[in-house]
């Protein structure tokens, strides 16, 4: 059930993140604001969702590591990121029931995987943010 429930509550966000990124001209990818570029956010994004697979769900990284694109490549972004949040959502799907409210300790402290979710969300969110922040910075 916790499955079924937070999946499209995960996807709402995750999309708009991921239609903006997919909108992104690419020369914007290099716009930055203090030492984060738009690229880098991008990157980050998905690091942290492989990260929380591993941390929270129990979901290995992929055998090659993360990968590490060009930061000015669109492409490459946006696959990293399809990828990212594939991989999370089947470390999602395959988390018994009982273990979603089970605190897991981590490099972040203790925290339960539904807990680990919300918090990728606001990570979401927070990245959103500051994409158009850039975005808009540098359009003035």
């Amino acid at each position: 059930m916790t499955f079924a429930t937070i999946l499209p509550v995960w996807q709402a966000a995750r999309s708009r993140f991921f239609k903006i990124a997919v909108a992104l001209p690419e020369q914007d990818l290099q716009l930055q604001l203090g030492k984060s570029s738009i690229g880098s956010l991008l990157h980050h994004t998905a690091e942290v969702e492989y990260m929380f697979a591993e941390w929270f769900f129990g979901k290995g990284l992929p055998v090659e590591g993360i990968p590490k694109p060009d930061l000015t490549n669109l492409d490459e972004l946006v696959a990293l990121l399809a990828a990212s949040n594939e991989h999370l959502v089947e470390a999602m799907k395959a988390l018994p029931e009982e273990q979603w409210q089970a605190v897991v300790e981590s490099r972040m402290g203790p925290s339960t995987p539904l807990e680990a979710i919300g918090r990728l969300i606001y990570h979401t969110g927070i990245h959103a943010g500051q994409i158009s922040l850039i975005q808009k910075s540098e359009q003035n």
